[in-house]
């Protein structure tokens, strides 16, 4: 398929309505807005190992019909979709895997579209374009992560690899009160639950803030926390100070920030964007160890706020079977992997194939347990 397409040198060099024009509106972390702030706060770019190179085919008005927010990579961080294994057998058979091509959105483990099309635009153009920038670059691979499974049938037919994963979702079965969620819950789960939010919430008060309401305070006060969390989790924060305060600057009506004070300081802290239909957790964090606290900003709370905002679901982030004794359950999650190496292509798909498998038993039996009340039990 011949394919005229253009890298662009970041999401900043492309006009925010031609942008958006093909990303839509729904996902915030897939917007204009969101993207360029990660290049000019120096959360990507420079040394950070995420070279921003966007691939654009244009249509014949001149303008972008689809966009491939991609990048080059240096590593595999940041990207919740592991492949540090296939790096060391690519790297111990001689190759070189980095730099590879990573289609996504950076440090954000959210299900969305990783093909932007504007309405009508057929997909294959861009996929050909993407595997155009691997071949013609000598790159090892291209990685599309946290596909969103109406897009699955376009990669496959192109003949990626199609990767299976798990996270856990809340779902809003048209709830009216976080008593009402209650309701659908066996017995002594429900105590549990609200066990574990009396116990965190004792002596404390929780704030919901968006917009304007949030100042730079908070977003001190919130940085401590993120960087604690950061500094164990990844060994340094993927983010600089300065996202945050152009997060609230681009885009406070899409922020939540739910802070937990003694006394008027806080001393946790969860940071969610809102969607068209959901509510996203991202990062959370803290000054001071409280039991449940971690589980009543980040998961209560958040489902609280969906309620309150009539949002079908909320996404709480990568990995955490803890999520499910407090009403997430497993839902799939997808990733597609373009690689030319004949070789090393059919070792990955096999992988891929038994790890599936293992994927799914897991997924079934995670699914048993869920806390709500199964048919037929009693209450």
């Amino acid at each position: 398929m011949a394919v005229t397409a253009r890298i662009a040198r970041g999401v900043s060099e492309i006009a925010a309505a031609d942008w958006d024009a093909c990303a839509g509106t729904g996902n915030p972390f897939l917007s204009h807005a969101f993207l360029a702030l990660l290049e000019r706060s120096g959360s990507v770019g420079g040394r950070s190992g995420w070279t921003p190179l966007p691939i654009v085919v244009d249509g014949a008005d001149g303008r972008p019909a689809a966009i491939a927010p991609a990048y080059a990579k240096t590593h595999s961080q940041g990207e919740y979709v592991f492949d540090h294994g296939w790096a060391d057998a690519w790297e111990r058979a001689g190759g070189s895997y980095y730099p590879k091509l990573q289609v996504a959105v950076p440090f954000t483990p959210v299900p969305g579209p990783r093909l932007l099309l504007r309405e009508g635009v057929v997909p294959a153009p861009l996929i050909a374009a993407v595997e155009a920038v691997v071949d013609q670059n000598g790159l090892s691979s291209a990685h599309a992560t946290f596909v969103e499974p109406a897009q699955l049938p376009a990669f496959e037919a192109a003949g990626w690899l199609l990767r299976e994963g798990v996270q856990f979702h809340w779902a809003n079965r048209n709830y009216s009160s976080f008593d009402d969620f209650l309701a659908d819950l066996a017995s002594r789960k429900r105590k549990n639950l609200r066990k574990e939010r009396a116990a965190a919430t004792g002596g404390l008060t929780i704030r919901h803030l968006t917009g304007a309401e949030i100042t730079e305070a908070h977003w001190d006060a919130f940085w401590t926390f993120y960087q604690d969390t950061g500094s164990r989790k990844w060994g340094r924060p993927y983010l600089t100070r300065a996202f945050f305060s152009m997060l609230s600057e681009a885009m406070g009506d899409r922020v939540l920030l739910i802070l937990a004070e003694r006394g008027g300081t806080p001393i946790a802290g969860a940071l969610n964007l809102i969607g068209a239909d959901a509510l996203y957790g991202r990062y959370w964090g803290c000054v001071e160890d409280v039991s449940f606290l971690h589980f009543e900003l980040c998961y209560y709370q958040a489902i609280d706020a969906a309620i309150a905002r009539g949002l079908a679901r909320v996404e709480a982030g990568a990995q955490g079977e803890h999520k499910l004794a407090r009403g997430y359950a497993p839902v799939a999650t997808w990733s597609a992997h373009y690689i030319p190496d004949p070789s090393f292509r059919r070792a990955v798909a096999d992988f891929v194939a038994r790890e599936r498998l293992a994927v799914e038993r897991e997924a079934e039996m995670l699914g048993e347990l869920t806390p709500f009340r199964k048919p037929g039990s009693p209450d």
